[in-house]
């Protein structure tokens, strides 16, 4: 009888074996299953970095840009043709805007040019 008792439980603990085996197995496939996941996401995620980076880059150059352009030191094409009017004999400022200087230096032409280039 004890014989008997000692090869149902070699018997049971062979089962055992096997399920746990098929456990095992499922337990492979699912870490195989993660690992390609997460490979994936690694992946993105670095995708997603250098976009974001090439963005932040770019932002940065269009401020960069437009902080130079209203920078006090860069005045512009509208000066320029300003001090080109002038130059060529007609009134910039404010009081006779367009009309001719008659050859004289007008005292609110050339402040009104010299706020502009500070």
């Amino acid at each position: 009888m004890k014989d008997r008792n000692f090869l149902d439980t070699v018997m049971e603990f062979e089962q055992q074996l096997e399920a746990m085996q098929v456990q095992f197995g499922a337990l492979k496939q699912f870490v195989a299953l993660m690992m390609e996941e997460h490979k994936a996401l690694e992946t993105e995620n670095d995708h997603l970095r250098a976009r974001l980076d090439e963005l932040v880059a770019k932002e940065e150059t269009v401020q960069v840009a437009a902080v130079k352009k209203t920078s006090p030191l860069d005045i512009g094409e509208g000066y320029d043709n300003l001090a080109r009017l002038y130059h060529e004999g007609f009134h910039v400022c404010h009081v006779h805007f367009g009309s001719l200087r008659k050859g004289e230096d007008c005292l609110f032409c050339l402040s009104f040019l010299n706020k502009q280039n500070v």
